[in-house]
């Protein structure tokens, strides 16, 4: 399959997510409407059930694992430092450092990645993706609230986070899913079928939204943060995801091309709700949304390129 048959259909159902809702009959509302249907049934669905049925003695690898999180902890940390050091004296510069740090490194592995992988590789890697995934949100969210906490209200903070996070739609289905695997547990045929039904729209829906989603999103005056976050984010983090893997880890080339198209995804949307809730770079970070997103298109299909 070329770079172009991939893309394509991506493009399609965010850009005419994009103009139904830029220039169209949907406003926010209805787009609130179909992201509660997309995340909370249909996106549950199609996780719960490919989790379900995956492979799991290829799923959870720790090399795997370890060859994504190693460059991501390590681009996270480095973002960090580069922009404490770089900005003034005094102020929230920590906090401001460590949300900078989540919009380099944070992916978003689910209205991006979970397609072009089913689209290049096949969906026999779903099963590698879920258990990536799994661990994606709670590592980094986690990370830059307790980095960001102030005034010794950090451990209760972070607590009441985590649980958000644990109690999410999509660890729950993940988990659910993966608990039934472990456990041999066979569900009735016709529920079955039924969840599959209720998953078959799941990306279809999540692009749409993505690219409905862009159109509330405005690059703000501070975009050169921005577009420096974007860089770190499509280049810097899947380059380095590709060293460790092939080089540190030698791993298999189409586990390789998994780990960097991950990685390689734009910002993810949630990375703006955290800079909401620790009030830090809101404006960067909506703008590194709309940046990377719009810039992946031509990384993802330079990536694609050199990957398959």
């Amino acid at each position: 399959m070329s770079t172009f048959s991939i893309i394509f259909p991506l493009l399609f159902m965010a850009s005419l997510g994009y103009l139904l809702t830029a220039k169209g009959p949907f406003t926010k509302a209805h787009i609130a409407g179909i992201s509660l249907f997309t995340f909370y049934i249909c996106i549950p669905a199609f996780l719960f059930i490919n989790m379900y049925q995956a492979d799991l003695s290829r799923s959870f690898e720790l090399a795997t694992l370890g060859a994504f999180y190693l460059p991501v902890a390590a681009v996270y940390g480095l973002s960090a430092a580069l922009y404490f050091a770089l900005s003034p004296k005094g102020g929230e510069r920590r906090c401001e450092s460590a949300v900078f740090a989540l919009g380099c490194s944070y992916s978003n592995t689910i209205l991006v990645g979970l397609p072009i992988i089913a689209g290049a590789l096949g969906e026999q890697m779903m099963g590698k993706v879920f258990a990536i995934i799994t661990f994606h949100s709670a590592l980094l969210f986690s990370l830059t609230f307790l980095l960001s906490a102030k005034h010794g209200k950090g451990v209760t903070g972070a607590w009441q986070f985590s649980k958000g996070i644990v109690l999410n739609p999509i660890v729950l289905s993940i988990s659910g899913g993966l608990i039934l695997n472990l456990l041999h547990i066979s569900l009735e045929g016709n529920l079955i079928n039924g969840l599959r039904l209720l998953s078959e729209p799941a990306l279809a829906c999540a692009l749409f939204v993505l690219g409905a989603n862009l159109a509330f999103y405005k690059v703000a005056r501070d975009w050169h943060r921005a577009f420096l976050a974007s860089i770190i984010k499509l280049l810097l983090l899947p380059l380095f995801v590709y060293c460790v893997a092939k080089f540190g880890f030698k791993l298999q080339q189409e586990s390789i091309a998994l780990l960097v198209l991950l990685s390689a995804s734009p910002l993810g949307v949630n990375a703006y709700l955290v800079a909401m809730q620790v009030k830090a770079q809101q404006s960067v970070i909506a703008s590194t949304v709309v940046i990377s997103t719009v810039l992946s298109v031509f990384t993802m299909s330079l990536w694609l390129t050199l990957l398959l």
